[in-house]
């Protein structure tokens, strides 16, 4: 699926302050499209929702 057919949506915790360095994620059926918000014609990654999920909760402990 195109990048331009998906419902992106950023973090609420981005913001103008941050040069606009995050990413955004669009469901894509059972599985998460994730881009780079400053390219987002440049094609995606696609994540199961269970390894987009370990991918977070392992961000979250090494933030600890």
């Amino acid at each position: 699926m195109a990048n331009q057919q998906l419902s992106w949506r950023k973090s609420s915790y981005s913001t103008q302050q941050e040069f606009g360095t995050c990413v955004e994620v669009a469901e894509i059926g059972a599985d998460l499209g994730v881009r780079d918000s400053k390219n987002p014609g440049n094609p995606h990654l696609t994540f199961s929702r269970k390894s987009f999920s370990q991918f977070i909760e392992s961000i979250k402990l090494q933030s600890r």
